[in-house]
């Protein structure tokens, strides 16, 4: 098993990268993308699985977020880069790369920037796909809430960040109310999951750690995600696996069953009554595949 310690790695700009790894030291390496508001610490919710798997599951705070430094430009190719320098530094060659919900973007990225012949895994487990083929393009699959959030990220920034600034208050000082709050907005299955108290725990925690340094890295995380991608997924041929919950409240499966369909490499894997904690509840079969794949 991984030790839980968190470790850094160099960017080759000079930026620490901070990383939480599970699992087996001495296998194939899965670089996993957390969600938002998330971090490293998420890399607990898949510990089990990871070692079940005999994979070593290593989760990377992005810039600005848990651990990591801050980083002024954020591009999806920057993050492809990230990865390829934390493999390296981990002595890895090929690896695999999975994402949930916030971080399920940033694993397409690396489908569409790294090279195939290093890159041999991606599950994109409920990602937040809303600038897949254009500013906000998802918006009225959407929530209300998230869909103003994607309007106040792109035309109101002040309002952004005074949301994510309440939002990780409540994380960090109010962890049950945060948790509760969720809890209201999800399905079933989602609230069956969350009552387990170790995912309770653990994403209390891992949401908290997101606002380490306060909430601009989440921010500007999500700019990106609303924002009209850099790269075009109906390019994407590398394999990719895109897990989705059919019940899922926070990002209903018509979003990214339109992206599986428009993307050439696509895999699509339909979880019947699942909802957005489809990562943890399949998180089994999720790198039982990354483990065929990688091995």
């Amino acid at each position: 098993m991984g030790d839980g310690a968190t470790k850094t790695v160099a960017a080759r700009d000079g930026r620490t990268l901070a990383y939480l790894e599970v699992g087996d030291p001495n296998g194939p390496l899965v670089l996993h993308n957390h969600g938002g508001p998330s971090s490293r610490l998420e890399a607990r919710l898949f510990a089990h699985s990871a070692s079940k798997n005999r994979l070593r599951l290593v989760c990377v705070d992005r810039p600005g977020i848990g651990q990591s430094s801050r980083q002024k430009t954020r591009t999806y190719s920057g993050w492809a880069d990230d990865l390829t320098t934390i493999a390296d530094a981990l002595g890895y060659r090929a690896f695999g790369v999975t994402g949930w919900s916030e971080g399920g973007p940033w694993a397409l990225a690396a489908a569409a920037y790294i090279d195939p012949l290093r890159l041999r895994h991606v599950s994109s487990i409920a990602g937040g796909s809303y600038g897949a083929f254009g500013d906000n393009w998802a918006a009225d699959q959407l929530s209300k809430a998230d869909a103003m959030g994607g309007t106040l990220a792109l035309r109101f920034k002040p309002g952004f960040r005074l949301m994510y600034a309440a939002l990780g208050l409540t994380a960090k000082r109010f962890r049950k109310s945060y948790v509760e709050q969720l809890r209201k907005a999800v399905n079933d299955y989602d609230r069956q999951i969350l009552l387990r108290p170790e995912v309770e725990i653990a994403f209390a925690d891992t949401s908290a750690e997101c606002f380490a340094h306060g909430s601009d890295g989440l921010v500007r995380d999500s700019e990106c995600l609303y924002r009209r991608w850099a790269f075009d997924v109906t390019k994407i041929e590398h394999p990719v696996h895109m897990w989705q919950g059919t019940d899922d409240r926070l990002v209903p499966a018509s979003i990214n069953k339109t992206v599986a369909d428009r993307m050439p490499g696509a895999l699509w894997h339909s979880v019947e009554g699942a909802g957005h904690f489809v990562a943890v509840g399949s998180a089994d079969e999720v790198f039982a595949i990354a483990a065929q794949e990688l091995l």
